[in-house]
């Protein structure tokens, strides 16, 4: 057992050390100042040490920038004058640029943000077709190493990850957008309700900043989002799943897609390091999952490929005794794709399989496909200006 948790520890330490190799830009502007989103709060408070201001203006600030939402110091009403200034002359409130924002028939939204280096990310808010909420859709990494065969982000070759600045923005850009300013606080309802890691790359490939983002987005006294409103999606970096539900305890979604190694070998070749029966012990480990909350197994429906009677056992088989639930995924064409969705009628007994031995098996409706917002379609494809 020791020297697995030394095995463990010591592919966490690799992935870590990649992740450092694709690490963000400085949080700096040309002309010095440096940005205060994505700080946490110990090093927001050292910022406003170093310009000569007493620590505890830090917790002034922090509610400002995320429960208040104001992008300029000038907003800061119980702040005098004089520090607002000073803080102006050295620091900003970030937000990303948008490259472009588009509008699906069925109202989910796109955003294409650009950050400073010109670097752009896709990010989707998907209402709910019932309630006045939805969900925003956020990405980790510009590009993807992961290499999945049906998904589209999977052809963007990875350039860099996000910095927390660049996670944490991408939500507060979307709130700037609904105007869904102070923070809603306790039960009042949220338009913009919870957060999917689900967008462009692989969050535990970029954890450190991740973590630190979601901690941000966390904090009852800023935007103050519970973690049971946060999904962190992973494909499968078995080695990060024990620290991520320890450290954060968020949702869990794995992207599974397939029963077998041989076809998941193809389709996720990240399987090819860490199979099938390795990421389901990890499941099973996860400290957050229970009963009521569940960890949602996403599976794409590939006709031909992985959408069998006998791949639906096997699925059965394979999360027995998980706390789960299962998102059967109609596959979502993109340019370039070779693969076809699932037949309704494959897709139903699938479905019925799934639900028969006693789990949940919606059938996800398509969001946004007519914009390629929708799931295995996101890619930053504007070129930089």
């Amino acid at each position: 057992m020791s020297a697995t948790l030394d095995l463990d520890e010591a592919e966490r330490t690799r992935i870590l050390a990649k992740a450092a190799i694709f690490a963000p830009p400085p949080a700096l502007l040309d002309d010095g100042r440096r940005d205060l989103v994505g700080m946490s709060r110990a090093e927001l408070a050292e910022a406003v040490a170093s310009i000569g201001e007493a620590p505890f203006r830090a917790k002034q600030i922090w509610h400002w920038i995320y429960h208040q939402g104001v992008t300029d110091f000038a907003a800061m009403a119980n702040i005098a004058k004089p520090m607002r200034e000073k803080l102006a002359a050295h620091f900003v409130i970030g937000r990303p640029g948008i490259a472009a924002d588009q509008l699906s028939a069925d109202q989910t939204r796109k955003m294409l943000f650009r950050f400073r280096d010109n670097e752009a990310v896709e990010t989707v808010y998907i209402p709910d077709v019932t309630e006045d909420r939805g969900a925003v859709c956020i990405s980790s990494q510009v590009g993807c190493t992961l290499s999945c065969r049906f998904c589209h982000t999977g052809t963007q070759r990875l350039t860099r990850n996000l910095s927390a600045a660049e996670i944490v923005g991408q939500f507060m850009a979307m709130r700037d957008a609904y105007g869904e300013w102070p923070s809603p606080k306790g039960d009042t309802p949220r338009l913009l309700s919870t957060i999917v890691l689900m967008g462009m790359g692989e969050p535990l490939y970029n954890y450190e900043n991740v973590a630190a983002a979601m901690k941000i987005i966390m904090d009852g006294e800023g935007i103050g989002l519970s973690r049971r409103r946060i999904t962190l999606s992973t494909s499968g970096v078995v080695p990060m799943m024990d620290r991520c539900g320890a450290e954060l305890g968020v949702n869990l979604a794995v992207s599974l897609h397939a029963v077998r190694d041989q076809v998941r070998d193809v389709i996720v070749p990240l399987n090819r390091k860490y199979n099938i029966a390795e990421l389901i012990a990890a499941c099973r480990r996860y400290p957050a999952a229970s009963n009521a909350r569940r960890i949602t197994f996403e599976y794409v429906m590939l006709k031909g490929i992985n959408d069998s009677e006998a791949d639906a056992h096997e699925l059965v088989r394979l999360i027995e005794g998980i706390p789960a639930k299962v998102n059967l995924i109609p596959f979502n064409p993109w340019p370039g794709s070779t693969y076809e969705t699932s037949s309704g009628n494959a897709i139903h007994r699938f479905a019925a399989i799934v639900m028969n031995a006693g789990y949940a098996a919606p059938v996800r409706t398509p969001r946004g496909r007519d914009i390629l917002a929708a799931c295995g379609q996101l890619k930053s494809t504007l070129a930089p200006s």
